[in-house]
């Protein structure tokens, strides 16, 4: 990848905004919800060193399927057949129950391709980041804590991707007593 984000790229950043524009995070401050998918292809960038410019697309579009008017016919139509099968690889099947779609998560992951670990372990870096200074709205504590721990079994079933991300991971689960 140059030193530039390409048209392509930003396209597909100006798409997942369009499409995320209107939700919000469940943090105190409502946060965009753009900013995270914005974070988790920045996290790959920056943090894990990755340049495979479809990885980082695909972070961006990441939640696009699961959580708009999006389909996966949408997104092959515009970013192509690799980026697609990349959210795919890391998209919920909302039409099942939730703790099922947790389940299947840990279930999953350690089944996906390494690109998709990586968005995986991205997006988990920055969910923990943000659950750690903010309980969402509606949230106990437990099921804060809950959920990291949830979220230790999806990453131990990502390991060997990223040490990078992996050490970072770490290093939250050590905060919160799960390492």
């Amino acid at each position: 990848m140059a030193n530039y984000p390409s048209p392509k790229f930003m396209e597909c950043l100006q798409y997942a905004a369009f499409k995320h524009r209107e939700q919000r995070r469940k943090d105190p401050k409502e946060t965009p919800y753009v900013n995270h998918v914005i974070n988790v292809s920045t996290i790959l960038s920056v943090e894990a060193c990755i340049t495979d410019e479809a990885v980082l697309m695909a972070a961006l579009l990441h939640d696009v399927v699961e959580d708009t008017d999006a389909t996966f016919a949408d997104v092959e139509q515009l970013f192509g057949a690799d980026i697609c099968g990349l959210v795919r690889e890391v998209t919920d099947d909302k039409s099942l129950e939730k703790q099922e779609r947790k389940r299947l998560q840990i279930e999953n992951a350690a089944k996906t391709s390494r690109r998709a670990k990586l968005i995986k372990l991205a997006d988990k870096l920055d969910n923990l980041r943000d659950l750690q200074v903010n309980t969402p709205t509606g949230w106990t504590e437990e099921r804060r804590d809950q959920y990291f721990v949830w979220a230790k079994k999806v990453v131990d079933n990502l390991r060997g991707t990223n040490a990078n991300l992996e050490l970072k991971l770490d290093e939250i689960f050590r905060q919160r007593g799960l390492l």
